[in-house]
């Protein structure tokens, strides 16, 4: 959680910047404070493992390149079906890949609960809301603002996983919310 997670979002946005140009000047300078403050949530310390930076770094392509990806496909459709084209085919292949497993249909049985219907629900509308954005502003500041969620991961990692949080990582949840600020002045 405390190496992949902030190396992976806060490369992603800088990686989406270098792939779709600069919005302006002001939203430019947010997307690197952004960076800046995930990375800083993340500190400076070496990763334990060379492969937890690799890991990181690869993830951070996959999230830029789905960004990229969904900002052009936004100018072929409308949020919510180009929503729909992008998690029906896998919402229903999957389900029938598993279910061609031994105990494949019992294990899908035991996972339809409301929790599991609610977090999925949850899923698709934060993906609506990406989307929406997506159309009303260019894809880096986007993927910038996205990256609030380093703070609430630093939170959360705090309140769940007994990670320690230092001034350094909530000086940089706070450098975050003031780079969001200058992408979204």
């Amino acid at each position: 959680m405390s190496v992949v997670y902030p190396v992976a979002r806060g490369a992603a946005p800088l990686l989406v910047l270098a792939a779709g140009g600069v919005p302006g000047a002001r939203q430019a300078a947010g997307v690197v404070v952004v960076t800046a403050g995930v990375l800083a949530v993340r500190g400076v310390r070496r990763p334990t493992h060379r492969s937890d930076l690799l890991y990181a770094l690869a993830i951070a392509a996959f999230i830029a390149t789905y960004t990229v990806i969904d900002s052009h496909g936004l100018d072929h459709a409308a949020p919510l079906p180009y929503l729909l084209l992008v998690l029906v085919p896998g919402a229903v292949l999957y389900p029938l890949a598993i279910a061609t497993r031994r105990d494949g249909r019992a294990r899908l049985r035991a996972q339809l609960t409301p929790r599991v219907g609610l977090a999925g629900l949850a899923l698709f509308g934060a993906y609506a809301l990406v989307l929406a954005a997506l159309e009303l502003a260019p894809a880096a500041a986007v993927a910038a603002v996205r990256e609030t969620s380093i703070v609430f991961a630093v939170a959360l990692a705090w309140l769940l996983l007994g990670e320690r949080v230092t001034w350094p990582r909530a000086a940089g949840a706070a450098v975050v919310a003031a780079g969001v600020a200058l992408v979204a002045a």
